[in-house]
């Protein structure tokens, strides 16, 4: 799962534009830039938060510097423990090419002591976008941490994986526009959900702009 191999299965899949999220962090970002700059698909840079609820939140921003500004504001949340190499394993930033360069110490795994809100506007003050992550799944949703929402949590949208019923979640959760991503672990995931819209370029600004049109349309194999 590197940024190269990331962007390559991305071209051999089909997709026009990628969005990089690793947990807790976005140090991956400014190598994601230089290998999709070279394959020619565009991207957007984000992390995927787990909040002191213990839930999943997607950030992503239009530039790596935003990216690792939000990385740093997290990483200042973490506990202070080093990640074991055995449980949950090594936990690689890597070059355009490939190469490993460094491991990351921080316990990416572990929560933030800062609960959903406080992440939102830490987000928003970068200039990113702030989605619930996989909202459908029995846990670090916002179904299974929240239950409901009040709507003053911050999110601009929900993410929703290949087997939901997206009916169901738009009953559950009218307010918010609903993403479809693959929420990849594995190269072999990506490109099993995607999303569908009409962009002028793809930015933050045109994401949220057909969100709030709600004019995204989720398609999945």
């Amino acid at each position: 799962m590197s940024p190269r191999a990331i962007v390559h299965r991305a071209c051999e899949a089909g997709l026009d534009a990628i969005a990089l999220c690793d947990h807790n962090s976005a140090r991956n970002t400014p190598a994601l830039r230089e290998a999709c700059a070279a394959a020619g698909i565009a991207c957007l840079y984000g992390m995927e938060i787990t909040t002191a609820e213990e839930l999943h939140a997607v950030a992503v921003f239009d530039t790596p510097e935003a990216a690792l500004a939000m990385t740093d504001r997290i990483y200042a949340a973490l506990p202070v423990r080093l990640n074991m190499l055995d449980v949950p394993g090594v936990q690689p930033v890597g070059d355009a090419v490939g190469q490993g360069m460094d491991r990351e110490r921080h316990l990416l795994s572990a929560p933030a002591q800062l609960a959903v809100r406080e992440v939102a506007v830490v987000v928003h003050h970068l200039g990113g976008l702030f989605i619930a992550a996989h909202a459908d799944r029995a846990i670090f949703s916002i179904s299974s941490q929240l239950g409901v929402l009040t709507g003053d949590e911050g999110f601009e949208a929900m993410e929703l994986t290949r087997h939901a019923q997206r009916a169901l979640w738009r009953q559950r959760f009218p307010g918010l526009p609903i993403l479809c991503a693959s929420d990849a672990h594995q190269l072999c995931d990506i490109g099993m959900s995607w999303n569908e819209a009409d962009l002028p370029d793809f930015t933050v600004a045109s994401l949220r702009a057909v969100l709030a049109r709600d004019a995204v349309y989720c398609v999945t194999r």
